[in-house]
């Protein structure tokens, strides 16, 4: 089955580019820059990675961004995570980045913007695999600010698929960034957002972003089943969910496994992703390797996961089609590759 999984035709949509930044390049970049880490060696580093609540993650996952301040360091730091992805045969990604996180410290958004796309156009060429980019805004940041992002991100629309939502969901609903939305649905934007595991008042924020909001899809959600009205309008409009079991457990109990089973029951378009895989000690195999261990998942439902991820990615219908035929040829042939 591990084999079977290696070689499955996979798309990652819950992916942050600044939560693929490992040890070693985060020292690497450190003295490129010339700055000080807190930690003597990469296992030290690694070993402060303990993390029991999503606050508690945040604040080691920022830390490390400082790093990242020329064009240069985002680039190397998408292609790290691209060539990770092709040795993994992902074959599409959608990658959110956190601007706010890199202009509130002042690294001009055109630095970060431009040393990411850079990485994208050269992973297509160079390893095959295609994505794009979700511009996300920092749910703990003024609403304000977002906009002013937004705003900031009119010049690069082309580079940027849609926007997304993330950071700390306590006391920062949905609808505290309606306005921001309406206007990216204005200007093409797709739009999805983070409705994080277990936290406070998660219900009711998964309401607000399909009722409120109108978002196309749902990252996380798995608490969309303590209401199955909001199941029936996720199914209605064939949102998908964007799950990350491995990161499931490092902030709440366990990796909602019986919840991704009850969704993938229901019909809901339930996908599988990695998250921050430089801190979850996970990327997209592994999540599915987990996923499969903890419910036994069969071939055809590994592939149909699959099949999901590409059905919700924001991809015109005839490169769906494409990449769902090889996922199709894939198991036909009745062994990995």
């Amino acid at each position: 089955m591990r084999d079977f999984i290696a070689g499955l035709p996979k798309a990652e949509l819950h992916l942050h580019i600044e939560g693929t930044l490992e040890p070693e390049l985060k020292f690497e970049l450190a003295a490129r820059n010339g700055l000080e880490l807190p930690y003597a060696s990469v296992e030290e580093m690694r070993a402060a990675y303990t993390f029991d609540s999503l606050p508690s993650f945040l604040r080691i996952y920022y830390e490390g961004m400082r790093v990242l301040r020329t064009e240069p360091d985002f680039y190397d730091l998408a292609m790290a995570y691209l060539s990770k992805a092709a040795e993994q045969n992902v074959r599409y990604a959608e990658i959110f980045f956190d601007p706010q996180a890199h202009t509130s410290r002042g690294v001009p958004f055109d630095v970060v913007i431009r040393g990411l796309r850079r990485a994208l156009l050269d992973a297509d060429a160079r390893l095959g695999v295609r994505a794009q980019l979700i511009m996300c805004f920092l749910r703990d940041f003024q609403a304000e600010y977002a906009m002013a992002t937004l705003l900031e991100s009119l010049p690069y629309k082309e580079w940027i698929a849609g926007v997304g939502l993330d950071s700390d969901e306590k006391g920062n609903p949905p609808r505290k960034f309606a306005a921001v939305y309406e206007r990216a649905r204005q200007e093409g934007y797709l739009l999805t957002m983070h409705c994080d595991i277990d936290q406070d008042d998660t219900v009711e924020h998964i309401r607000q972003a399909i009722e409120e909001i109108g978002v196309d899809r749902i990252d996380h959600g798995v608490n969309v089943l303590a209401d199955l009205r909001l199941v029936e309008a996720v199914l209605e409009r064939g949102l998908g969910l964007t799950c990350c079991p491995i990161s499931n457990g490092y902030v709440s109990e366990g990796m909602k496994a019986e919840g991704i089973r009850k969704l993938m029951d229901l019909g809901v378009r339930v996908t599988v992703n990695s998250d921050d895989p430089a801190y979850f000690s996970g990327y997209v195999r592994e999540n599915l390797e987990a996923l499969q261990g903890a419910l036994q998942l069969t071939r055809e439902e590994l592939a149909d996961l699959e099949r999901n991820a590409f059905e919700i990615a924001w991809l015109p219908r005839h490169l769906k089609d494409a990449y769902l035929s090889e996922i199709d040829a894939y198991v036909a042939a009745g062994q990995p590759r």
